[in-house]
């Protein structure tokens, strides 16, 4: 059971209308309002989804993950690779939904345009996700 919503203003449902956060017994969850009646939808089920999404696009694309970590942090030696590689491939779900994501990439995330969108059972309808674009 999670005690926050990660993806807190970021989910939608169907109507293009924002999903609010409601606390249950210490527990999140997206409240989605189905013409009137609102429908509370566990906040983890939720985000263990975007973030399984969010993991799998890392996976796919480690090799331009380690390659721009290490460029960022102006590093460029094997231990450091080593170490990024490893966190990739051992990402913890459970800790991530712990720890949360700070407010301001939540917000930067929003103004790039990422979006979840839900329907009243908590279904991931669709997925909004910027891209960027590739340098020729």
């Amino acid at each position: 059971m999670s005690n926050q919503a990660i993806f807190s203003g970021l989910v939608f449902d169907e109507q293009d209308r924002l999903v609010t956060v409601n606390y249950v017994g210490g527990e999140a969850f997206y409240v989605v309002d189905d013409e009137g009646f609102l429908r509370h939808v566990e906040a983890e089920k939720i985000d263990r989804k975007v973030l399984a999404i969010f993991i799998e696009q890392l996976q796919q694309n480690k090799d331009m993950a380690v390659t721009q970590a290490l460029e960022f942090m102006g590093k460029d030696d094997l231990f450091t690779k080593a170490a990024l590689d490893s966190s990739i491939e051992n990402v913890d779900v459970d800790q991530l939904l712990k720890q949360g994501i700070p407010s301001q990439a939540r917000d930067m995330m929003g103004m790039m345009g990422f979006r979840i969108i839900i329907n009243y059972h908590g279904d991931i309808v669709d997925f909004d996700q910027p891209t960027m674009p590739f340098d020729e």
